[in-house]
């Protein structure tokens, strides 16, 4: 039976911290290999995060660390390219983690950058 909408129920809190840190929907997918949060960037682009190996976890008291990889979608049937990823006990500072790895690296597309929460501000007043 599918477990979308238990694991929906059970992680809202960590879909909508990435919902509004993308400003795009985020979604629970099965990944085939388990659970995991999706966010869907352009290019054919997209994140998935989970608090385990396998996915996100069933269990209340797992500490496990949240994992977000940023991968490139291919339609040629290869595996998907695996762009950035990075670990950390917050999902939050796991994401910020893992798109300050992707434009270190040069691998994010500008197009990407169009939203405020990407692109890099001045801070300096122009008055």
């Amino acid at each position: 039976m599918p477990r979308t909408q238990e694991h929906a129920d059970r992680y809202r809190d960590a879909l909508t911290a990435l919902a509004a840190a993308t400003q795009r929907p985020a979604n629970v997918v099965n990944t085939g290999a388990g659970y995991a949060i999706r966010v869907d960037f352009e290019y054919n682009r997209y994140l998935l995060a989970s608090n385990a190996t396998e996915g996100l976890t069933d269990s209340v008291g797992d500490t496990s660390e949240w994992r977000v990889s940023l991968y490139q979608g291919v339609s040629d049937g290869t595996s998907d390219e695996l762009l950035a990823a990075a670990e950390h006990a917050w999902l939050v500072d796991a994401f910020d983690l893992a798109f300050a790895d992707i434009r270190a690296e040069g691998k994010w597309q500008t197009a990407d950058a169009a939203f405020d929460e990407f692109t890099p501000t001045d801070d300096g007043s122009a008055s």
